[in-house]
């Protein structure tokens, strides 16, 4: 890890202190990290591997006011090519467990929502088949309402577990974060927002509320939605999902498409030729592809159709 204003030895031993000294790398390159196979390294990069430790870990960055990122699968993420400054805490496989009780299905934040959704075929039950191959985390999911044909978050969650950041106290200090339970009623969720965003929570983990279903109607269901998305999404090539939200009354992808930009290319980044909703990592894109070829895509679609284009895509991290 490079020098910088935010580190020294005392920081980075709490670090490991509290989530352990093999989950705490250095200068660990983010495009390991996310589905885009792009990013510049994190400062320092932790994974812990139990909840404790992941509370601990983010008490210890507030209290020591760290500039501080969340990630669980980087499915949704472009990661600047400078990287990211600060504490970068992945929610992974270490906090992966599924559970089911009856009806419910309690996940942490770390799982991945297609294996949420497999074991609750497994347990015959149905609600989770159209979100079923979403390629991201329990947490980056319910911060973000993630949906897909016409299903979201909001149809299967009951409640929420989150990691409320401490406020700053008189004294400029700040003490331990504060674990919340939230129903589904009170997280604001609407078309990839919700309230954990708009209040800065931090998911630890999430419960839903399935149906008793038929087991292989629920295969079936399933394998259809699966196949749906390899027949047109670019799953063979790094990408971050749909590039742009749904625009009131339009598809992002048809717009794309309908101003003649289908394959249209900026250094390695590409629109897909498969979908004009994504932009793929064609040939070892940087972000700054990306970022230009995202510019250039709004522009010629407001020129063209008057339509704004907001990116689904976060930017993470410094760029160059």
């Amino acid at each position: 890890m490079h020098e910088n204003d935010f580190f020294n030895e005392d920081l980075l031993c709490a670090l490991a202190g509290v989530a352990g000294e093999d989950n705490v790398l250095m200068s660990e390159p983010m495009r390991e990290h996310t589905t885009f196979k792009i990013g510049g390294p994190a400062d320092v990069f932790v994974t812990p591997d139990t909840e404790q430790g992941l509370v601990a870990t983010l008490d210890t960055c507030y209290r020591c006011d760290l500039p501080l990122t969340i990630v669980g699968n980087g499915s949704d993420l472009l990661v600047g090519d400078k990287g990211i400054r600060g504490v970068v805490v992945a929610l992974g496989e270490g906090l992966s467990d599924i559970t089911i009780d009856g009806t419910h299905v309690t996940a942490a934040a770390g799982a991945l929502l297609s294996d949420v959704a497999a074991a609750a075929a497994e347990a015959c039950l149905t609600g989770m088949e159209p979100i079923s191959g979403i390629p991201g985390s329990v947490g980056g999911a319910c911060y973000m309402n993630a949906g897909a044909y016409g299903a979201c978050m909001a149809d299967v969650l009951e409640y929420v577990r989150v990691y409320k950041p401490a406020r700053q106290l008189d004294d400029g200090t700040r003490g331990s974060g504060n674990i919340i339970e939230f129903d589904v009623d009170e997280l604001n969720l609407g078309y990839r927002k919700s309230r954990i965003a708009d209040d800065g929570f931090i998911v630890l983990s999430a419960t839903f509320n399935l149906t008793p279903g038929n087991a292989a109607m629920i295969k079936a269901d399933m394998d259809d939605y699966r196949q749906r998305r390899e027949d047109k999404q670019p799953l063979d090539m790094p990408s971050a999902g749909s590039t742009f939200k749904r625009p009131e009354g339009y598809f992002a992808g048809k717009l794309i498409m309908d101003a003649g930009l289908r394959g249209h290319a900026v250094g390695g980044a590409q629109v897909s030729e498969k979908h004009c909703g994504f932009i793929v990592n064609a040939d070892h894109a940087t972000a700054a592809d990306v970022d230009e070829l995202i510019r250039h895509i709004q522009a010629t679609v407001k020129d063209q159709f008057n339509v704004d284009l907001e990116p689904e895509v976060h930017r993470v991290g410094e760029f160059l």
